[in-house]
């Protein structure tokens, strides 16, 4: 996947630590599994299907890093599953 995104002419990063804030301030590391043009955050899965603690994952990913467009793929048996998360500008909500 890299290569490809790479291919297209994208920074794309995997295993990149990013700093979690709460209320400004700093609170630990998280280590997203591809980071693309340092504002899409892309997490993988294999699950027989997405399940909604997975969007909530990356959900509670997005406000913790403040990075504003996320990715779930999840590779299942029998076709890849996508689901896109965006902040919101005007509301700071995400949907």
């Amino acid at each position: 996947m890299l290569i490809e995104l790479r291919n297209f002419g994208l920074t794309a990063e995997s295993e990149v630590s990013i700093n979690v804030s709460y209320q400004g301030q700093s609170v630990g590391m998280f280590r997203a599994d591809i980071l693309v043009e340092g504002t899409v955050i892309v997490e993988l899965k294999s699950a027989k299907q997405i399940a909604p603690i997975h969007e909530v994952q990356l959900v509670n990913y997005l406000v913790a890093t403040a990075k504003p467009i996320g990715l779930l793929l999840n590779f299942a048996e029998t076709k890849v599953q996508i689901k896109r998360k965006v902040k919101d500008l005007n509301q700071s909500e995400l949907s």
